[in-house]
């Protein structure tokens, strides 16, 4: 473990109401409350320490799909990206719905992963919706929550017994919200510009109903769910309203979904095909919105990779998904400059809210804390080059973007995760 020296910075810290400039001390891999003799010393003079930053929606694509992506190199794309923990979603293949599929993924990140991976197990079996997987088992194995990401339980029996068994194992439950029924097979926002591209759409009610059926199961098992990358103004609402009312609801948003509308696909650019898709700009409104009111507690990137050559085909055959690990943090410093959220409410969504949904030990700097840092420059403009990630895959809209606020160091248990010393 290191010891370290971090000075002069800004610390921002949510969970501790702290946003100073002041020296943040490292002991042996813990945060400490005085410096270590001899320590190295980071001088932080114009830029921001935070707790180190969670992302709570990764698609690290092994066991299975190292084609596309692998715990290395996806890790290393978080560490680039400022992030410390990631959690990683259970779609692989085979599916993280046992014991030994986590068991494999923890083994892998310790030893090639450079931020800590924390994984989520399947609500059902191979994420088929049809049984429910073993999930005091996942729990006892190590998963931090449980989801079906990637699809979503259209039964809303097994969503509710999957609930009470998750109150049961006290494991936060999160949900993919999507219909199929009414989704069908949509590849767009269903609207003005799906019916002038000619693309099938999606509307956002196959989303919005989904985020009304948890609502109405959270209220009716008294237990904690927390809804994926929402997308539109409608399921913004009701979150909104579902919380005033004291429902164990959360939500979470992408940068993807509050940065680009439907418009973007226009060009027939499979890069900007995701799930949920990009919708209108009444909807971007409205996830600002919610993000500005609290409604929204968490940021995160839903970093999907895939390969080159299943993007290169017709926007409809492509999969979903895009790269989001690199570019997440830069996209939400966009808020702050816009002046649309303060920097410590941005820092809160990557860390104190993350961490409390989760019940994590992490996204604070408290004295004995493991020392996870993010250290940033919201004020350094840079261009995204994919050709240049970490990542195997390059399916990004954002490829030569100028962007505005940067991650410039990576600390993980107080070791320099990003740049490599």
């Amino acid at each position: 473990m290191s010891n370290l020296t971090i000075r002069n910075g800004r610390v921002i810290d949510p969970a501790n109401k702290v946003d100073a400039v002041r020296d943040v001390f490292v002991r042996d891999g813990k945060i400490a409350a005085e410096a270590v003799p001899d320590a190295p010393v980071l001088d932080a003079k114009g830029l921001v320490v935070t707790p180190g930053l969670i992302d709570i929606h990764v698609h690290l694509r092994e066991p299975g799909r190292s084609d596309k992506e692998t715990i290395e190199t996806g890790t290393r794309c978080a560490a680039f990206g400022g992030f410390t923990s990631v959690v990683c979603m259970p779609n692989t293949s085979p599916a993280a719905d046992n014991t030994g599929t986590i068991a494999f993924i923890k083994q892998r990140a310790a030893a090639v992963a450079c931020v800590n991976v924390l994984p989520a197990g399947a609500i059902t079996k191979n994420i088929e919706g049809a049984e429910l997987a073993p999930i005091g088992s996942l729990k006892r194995a190590g998963v931090v929550a449980i989801t079906d990401d990637g699809r979503c339980v259209q039964s809303n029996e097994i969503m509710r017994r999957a609930l009470e068994y998750a109150k049961m194992f006290e494991l936060p439950l999160m949900d993919h919200c999507q219909d199929n029924n009414l989704v069908s097979d949509g590849v767009m926002h269903e609207g003005y510009w799906s019916h002038l591209l000619g693309m099938k759409g999606w509307p956002s009610i196959g989303e919005e109903i989904i985020v009304a059926r948890n609502i109405m199961l959270a209220e009716q098992v008294d237990w904690h769910v927390h809804c994926q990358h929402l997308s539109s103004a409608g399921s913004v609402r009701l979150v909104r309203e579902a919380k005033k009312r004291g429902v164990k609801i959360s939500a979470e948003a992408c940068p993807h979904h509050f940065t680009l509308t439907d418009e973007s696909c226009k060009g027939y650019d499979a890069n900007f095909k995701m799930s949920p898709p990009l919708r209108e700009p009444r909807d971007v409104e409205a996830i600002l919105e919610g993000l500005a009111d609290g409604t929204i507690e968490v940021i995160c990137s839903d970093h999907a990779p895939h390969c080159a050559f299943e993007k290169e085909v017709e926007f409809d055959k492509a999969p979903f998904g895009i790269l989001g690990l690199e570019t997440e943090l830069a996209l939400s410093l966009a808020l702050v400059h816009k002046k649309l959220l303060t920097l410590p409410q941005l820092v809160d969504k990557f860390t104190t809210g993350p961490a409390r949904l989760l019940r994590l030990n992490k996204g604070t700097l408290s004295v004995g804390a493991d020392a996870d840092i993010t250290v940033m420059d919201p004020a350094r403009e840079w261009v995204y080059d994919v050709n240049q990630t970490a990542s195997k895959s390059r399916n990004t809209p954002f490829h030569g973007w100028s962007l505005k606020g940067k991650a410039v160091a990576t600390i993980v248990g107080g070791r320099a995760a990003w740049p490599v010393k």
